[in-house]
């Protein structure tokens, strides 16, 4: 079973930013199409960026021209570079497949500030 670990969330304020990181316990991040997701107090969890194993991302409207994602493959690990926080970005971030995802890691909270 994959395991998936985020970290590299915080306490920011508006217009900083965080690079959140995700590492798997094995290469999966070149056979499968990847996601950040989040989930905000009280609201369902929702897909940020994805990323697919021939490069291709894509993101959601809201953090677009904001957010990058991008992977290492030697590494196993995937980051989601945010820039320009605005408190609706505060939410625990987690990482998985884009479809039938892996047991869901803990997650690692961003908090943004005003």
């Amino acid at each position: 079973q994959v395991q998936l670990v985020e970290s590299g969330g915080g306490l920011v304020q508006v217009g900083e930013s965080l690079r959140l990181s995700c590492a798997a316990s094995r290469n999966i991040f070149s056979e499968y199409t990847m996601a950040w997701y989040r989930q905000a107090p009280g609201k369902q969890r929702e897909v940020v960026a994805s990323i697919a194993p021939g490069g291709n991302s894509d993101y959601a409207d809201s953090v677009k021209g904001r957010f990058t994602i991008s992977r290492v493959n030697a590494k196993n690990t995937m980051y989601l570079q945010m820039n320009s926080l605005k408190p609706a970005d505060t939410a625990i971030y987690y990482c998985n497949k884009l479809w039938g995802p892996y047991p869901w890691g803990q997650g690692t909270q961003v908090t943004v500030s005003s």
